[in-house]
């Protein structure tokens, strides 16, 4: 089964925009587990408008699931998750500043100092995934940096989808038929939704993990985080 890891940056967004601690976002990413959630997600942006920095010590105290902290790998990234050590630490190619993770890692052009990275966060017993384009050439890329994982960028697929399924996914099912032969564990994420997610996942292969916020968030509005976090596990079965 592919697993469900809750992005929960968005709440955070709520809270900061009040200056208080409400919504609690500790208590959030309890409940989240205890809905359901497989995992818990975070992306501590330089400019701290989501997760901020000093939100990381106290979630990886109570997160009992999947810890997993996404970021661009400046320095200070670094620093965070070598402090912090998450099960798994996603490597965004992100500007400082973009709206949302919008492409993936050109993995030829950055083999470098995506292999010296990946390396220093594996030997500190972190998991690593690279946030890649669903393209031949940025996997075979990925595999010589020496990545754990890929998490396919699915918001091409997301906008396509309605108009045309099989072409909006045809890239992502190659890439995971590919992944799967060279060994390298497939996660997914960006505007994956209660209409796309069962398809998504029925048409890649071996997808391990998801990672969603925004849809999760908005559709929590509605019916509630308790009831929409099992809504999404029953799209994933």
């Amino acid at each position: 089964m592919t697993r469900l890891s809750v992005n929960i940056n968005k709440v955070a967004l709520i809270r900061n925009s009040r200056g208080a601690n409400l919504p609690d976002l500790v208590e959030v990413a309890k409940d989240c587990e205890r809905f359901g959630a497989q995992g818990i997600t975070v992306h501590p942006r330089p400019d701290q408008r989501h997760v901020r920095y000093d939100d990381i010590p106290k979630l990886k105290e109570v997160v009992q699931t999947e810890f997993n902290i996404e970021g661009n790998p400046i320095p200070d990234f670094i620093k965070l998750v070598m402090d912090h050590k998450p099960h798994q630490v996603t490597l965004v190619p992100d500007a400082p500043d973009v709206l949302t993770s919008d492409t993936g890692w050109d993995t030829i052009k950055n083999e470098e100092h995506l292999k010296k990275i990946i390396g220093d966060f594996q030997d500190a017993g972190i998991r690593v995934s690279i946030f890649l384009n669903p393209e031949k050439a940025m996997l075979e890329g990925a595999k010589k940096c020496g990545t754990d994982r890929i998490e396919l960028y699915t918001g091409h697929f997301a906008n396509q989808y309605e108009k045309d399924p099989e072409k909006a996914v045809a890239a992502h099912r190659m890439v995971s038929e590919l992944a799967k032969e060279m060994e390298i564990g497939l996660n997914a994420g960006h505007d994956l939704n209660l209409d796309n997610l069962e398809f998504y996942q029925k048409e890649v292969v071996d997808l391990l993990e998801v990672s969603i916020g925004h849809a999760l968030i908005s559709d929590s509005l509605y019916f509630g985080m308790h009831n929409t976090i099992q809504m999404y596990l029953r799209a994933l079965q």
